[in-house]
């Protein structure tokens, strides 16, 4: 019924199996537990990109989920038009919701056919007689199976056979407490993978997204499953727990992988836009672009000086320094020189003598041609 399962997976295991059998030896436990191991590798690596997918799938998930929440707030009560916005707040932001379930449902199929390819191996045929071949392998393959044994357990036995969902129809029904001392440890290990898995795929969620359905399901990761795999492993054949193991420890390293390419690809798309925000906005001690048409010219203030290449200030004749049509340079010079006399006065107690141009160099009114009220007073005339 299921042959376009059973015979893909067992013609890969079938590949591996012929590798390592040629290294360790076809009857050996070791060639089939690494036939197992990168059976679980060669699938992982064909699902590579659509995991991928998922994870920059849940990323943009949880960038637009308040935009989620407000869409569940304003429609609580018309689910039908709720979930056409969703529907279209996805498409907007180009995320399909059924990726990030891909990867784990296209690891279903491969589970169930590598546990009914590894019972059929003790299965006996319909019409009774020796095992002559299961589906890829030949009677020589069969028998090299049924031979291998990891501690005297063999691959295709679990402590429980008589459930037909995990035993495939297999005639040895009821507990073999002679598989818990192998099956145990294996069942243990594999049940904490599941859950660090799950830890670590939890911890990669946004708070801000995180919704009373979305922590019962966390919840159901992290502790459920992993108590599942425990408890129901024994239900399992040794051989399907190696795959079990193999996936568990794939994920985690895929998981690091992964979040690690992606955080680096965040941090640099923020690096790139704060770098253009940067390259848009004045260096520093760059000077201010020209004014555009028809805006205000900026006064400059009285005591700032007056910058290089403007027009020239022109003084009128007879001013306190008498510099009339002077360039900067030369204004700035008769100033300084004007600035240094007028200080040697000032530091001088002997009164300046009038010069006969009404007025003296110094007056202490700061106006030419006025004398002080100290010289009218004292009762001399003006010449």
């Amino acid at each position: 019924m299921l042959d376009f399962i059973y015979y893909p997976v067992s013609f890969i295991l079938w590949c591996w199996h012929k590798v390592f059998g040629f290294v360790f030896g076809e009857s050996t436990a070791v060639a089939w537990i690494l036939g197992i191991i990168f059976l679980t590798f060669t699938v992982r690596g064909i699902m590579f990109k659509p995991f991928v997918n998922q994870v920059r799938s849940m990323k943009k998930m949880q960038d637009f989920a308040p935009e989620m929440k407000k869409i569940q707030k304003k429609y609580a009560n018309d689910r039908q038009r709720q979930a056409a916005e969703m529907q279209k707040l996805q498409k907007e932001h180009g995320v399909n919701p059924l990726g990030s379930c891909l990867p784990m449902l296209l690891q279903i199929p491969v589970f169930i056919g590598l546990n009914h390819v590894l019972r059929a191996f003790t299965m006996p045929p319909p019409g009774g007689g020796p095992k002559t071949e299961n589906y890829f392998f030949s009677q020589h393959d069969v028998e090299s199976y049924v031979n291998a044994k990891l501690f005297g357990v063999n691959l295709g036995e679990a402590v429980y056979n008589g459930v037909g969902v995990v035993s495939g129809g297999a005639t040895n029904v009821g507990f073999h407490w002679s598989v818990l001392p192998v099956a145990l440890p294996l069942m243990i290990v594999a049940s904490i993978a599941t859950h660090l898995t799950a830890r670590h795929s939890v911890a990669r969620q946004n708070a801000a997204s995180a919704t009373p359905q979305t922590a019962i399901m966390n919840k159901l990761t992290m502790y459920i499953f992993p108590l599942g795999v425990l408890v129901f492993g024994a239900l399992f054949p040794l051989g399907l727990l190696f795959y079990w193991l193999a996936n568990n420890g794939w994920t985690l390293m895929q998981q690091r992988l992964v979040y690690t390419k992606i955080d680096k690809e965040e941090a640099s798309r923020k690096a790139e836009a704060a770098e253009k925000r940067a390259s848009l906005g004045p260096k520093p001690g760059q000077k201010p672009t020209a004014p555009k048409v028809g805006q205000k010219p900026v006064q400059q203030k009285k005591n700032q000086p007056a910058q290089a290449g403007t027009a020239k200030k022109v003084t009128k004749a007879g001013s306190a320094h008498g510099f009339a049509q002077l360039t900067p340079a030369e204004a700035a010079a008769k100033a300084e020189a004007a600035v240094k006399a007028d200080s040697a006065t000032v530091a001088d107690p002997a009164p300046a003598e009038t010069n006969g141009q009404n007025g003296s160099k110094d007056n202490g009114t700061g106006v030419p041609g006025l004398l002080k009220d100290s010289t009218r007073k004292s009762g001399r005339k003006r010449r």
